[in-house]
């Protein structure tokens, strides 16, 4: 869905169209600019915090580095930016969303120029390279807060669905990134990734609002209080499986095409490219599936149809057969993605900003395991497969801990009025 103005210039034919009243509601209830800025700041963020992934086989032919160390390379970035996010969202909390989103640009811009003009030439210094993006993918701890605030309970979902649509920056890292090393060499991306940070970094400045309806900064303590509930803790691991296998995916799949089929890197680019698209396209659909049947019954269906796509990964043998497989459970994490920040703000409203942070952490920490996991199976087994099968386990026992916890859920949490759990 677009405002107005914008549905008009972007979609010719819906000229004449009379917006529905659950669109007018969504779009006259917020402030629009602030969540055009949290899904510009997400995207591009999210565009290098990923970056090292399709950027990997010409490092590894540079480095000469092993299965086990790419999977390192590729994850470190997603633990960093788990660790980082709790960091964020107190801040959030601390200081507001905008000031804390400007400081993290301006570290990852930092970041990334010294790189480019000092080079990167071993696997440690990847590994520093991967601290620095850390900060790009805690830029999830600030969008969604940002762009959250501004929208009232009955509209959370697709908020944060469409400020959570920035994941797809993954898919520009793989569409360019490779195509850009073969030109200029991998060192030269880095710098190149600075120019379209800096316009993004601009926009920001001029189009985000802090929301009115800010709570007032707490005790540091205080912060943590969600901690002390069995709620919070759910909430991280159900989030640690969709989003830690999006990402875990996006960071992985150019890697896995290159060795498992022999695709050319820029091949290979294109191709997680377009299975990244998919589940970054349905996230904010997932916010507002979850909107309307219950957050509960969309992560269910997920668990289910994720778990049988990655389990379904080593057994297709052929290129087409292991895209369609991504591309399902893609489509399905994505969804989880949506569904899961659809019950954050319903149960703790008051603490949406450390809570994104600590949901967040948790995803980071699923991508980190997912990432890293799939090199050293690799490497110890010469195959991915052990890597896929056990995550599609873990998707089996969140869907086992979703029906322990929902009817608890339903009978205890105060949803606001026309709010599904």
């Amino acid at each position: 869905m677009w405002p107005p103005s914008w549905r008009l210039f972007y979609c010719p034919s819906q000229k004449g169209r009379t917006m529905t009243k659950e669109e007018s509601s969504f779009w006259s209830s917020g402030h629009w600019p602030t969540l055009v800025a949290a899904f510009l700041y997400f995207d591009l963020a999210f565009m290098v915090w990923v970056i090292l992934g399709p950027l990997a086989p010409a490092i590894s032919e540079d480095l000469g580095l092993t299965p086990a160390q790419k999977g390192l390379m590729v994850a470190v970035p997603t633990l960093a930016g788990a660790i980082l996010r709790v960091s964020n969202g107190l801040l959030v909390d601390r200081i507001g969303p905008k000031l804390s989103g400007a400081i993290s640009q301006l570290i990852v811009i930092a970041g990334l120029m010294a790189a480019w003009l000092t080079g990167v030439s071993s696997f440690a210094g990847t590994l520093a390279l991967g601290v620095v993006l850390g900060f790009a993918g805690a830029s999830f701890a600030i969008a969604l807060p940002l762009a959250s605030r501004w929208y009232p309970p009955e509209h959370q979902g697709k908020a944060m669905g469409l400020a959570g649509m920035g994941n797809s920056g993954t898919v520009l890292a793989a569409l360019f990134a490779p195509g850009l090393a073969t030109l200029f060499g991998w060192n030269s991306v880095l710098g190149l990734a600075c120019i379209p940070l800096t316009i993004v970094f601009i926009a920001y400045l001029f189009l985000a609002k802090d929301a009115p309806n800010t709570p007032a900064p707490k005790k540091l303590i205080d912060y943590f209080e969600p901690l002390k509930t069995a709620d919070a803790w759910w909430l991280m691991g159900f989030y640690s499986v969709t989003f830690g296998g999006f990402v875990g995916l996006a960071a992985s799949l150019t890697i896995y095409f290159t060795d498992q089929f022999h695709l050319t890197p820029v091949i290979a680019g294109y191709c997680t490219a377009g299975c990244v698209f998919a589940g970054s396209l349905v996230r904010p659909l997932g916010g507002a599936l979850a909107d309307r049947i219950g957050g509960v019954r969309a992560l269910m269906i997920v668990y289910v149809v994720a778990a049988l796509a990655l389990a379904g990964v080593p057994q297709g043998e052929s290129l087409p057969a292991a895209l369609a497989l991504f591309v399902i459970a893609m489509l399905a994490l994505g969804t989880g993605n949506g569904a899961v920040f659809q019950l954050v703000p319903q149960r703790f409203s008051e603490e949406i900003g450390v809570m994104t942070g600590l949901v967040g952490m948790a995803g980071g920490v699923g991508g980190f395991y997912l990432a890293s996991s799939l090199g050293f199976a690799k490497q110890w087994t010469g195959s991915f497969a052990p890597g896929f099968y056990i995550f599609a386990g873990l998707a089996l026992g969140a869907l086992a801990a979703l029906m322990f916890v929902k009817r608890q859920w339903r009978t205890t949490w105060s949803a606001a009025e026309g709010v599904r759990i």
